[in-house]
């Protein structure tokens, strides 16, 4: 796919495609977000944007995505609804403390680390990335992803123990 073939795909249905995930019942930044994360796949996966099969795909992969998304958000739901004031509340002040100091420690950890291993490592715990998506995103063959993560975590693990 050519530069002006995807830049004419994108002219002709971002907005239809933003649209859609709108009417479907994203906020208007969410439904702004999915439709670039559409296009942004179509290019990396170099779709024939000539091929008429294409629009559907478009709206496939939108419709796919919110229904992602929105799975996303309910599962976040049921486990912040799952937390009760009484398993709050049982955590001590002393609980609150570690938990605290340990995110402290998880923070400052991902500071310490390189810019590689860093987007990595958040690419897949918090973009919920596989191996093989990182890889066609940086340009890196699946085993240097692989390698970056395990060397990350061994570090984590490391600097996270108390």
């Amino acid at each position: 796919m050519t530069k002006e073939d995807f830049k004419k795909l994108f002219d002709a249905y971002f907005d239809s495609i933003r649209n859609y995930l709108f009417y479907k019942g994203a906020d208007t930044e969410e439904a702004t977000d999915l439709a670039q994360d559409v296009f942004m796949r179509v290019w990396e996966k170099q779709f024939d944007a000539t091929n008429q099969s294409i629009v559907p795909l478009l709206y496939k992969m939108a419709n796919d995505m919110f229904i992602s998304k929105y799975r996303r958000k309910q599962l976040e739901i049921t486990y912040l609804n799952g937390l009760t004031n009484n398993e709050i509340e049982k955590n001590s002040p002393e609980d609150t403390f570690v938990q605290k100091e340990l995110f402290l420690k998880y923070q400052r950890a991902l500071a310490n680390l390189s810019e590689k291993k860093r987007s990595v490592f958040l690419m897949s715990r918090m973009d919920g990335l596989s191996y093989k998506e990182i890889a066609n995103r940086l340009n890196l063959s699946e085993k240097a992803i692989e390698k970056r993560m395990n060397l990350t975590i061994s570090y984590l693990k490391k600097v996270l123990q108390y």
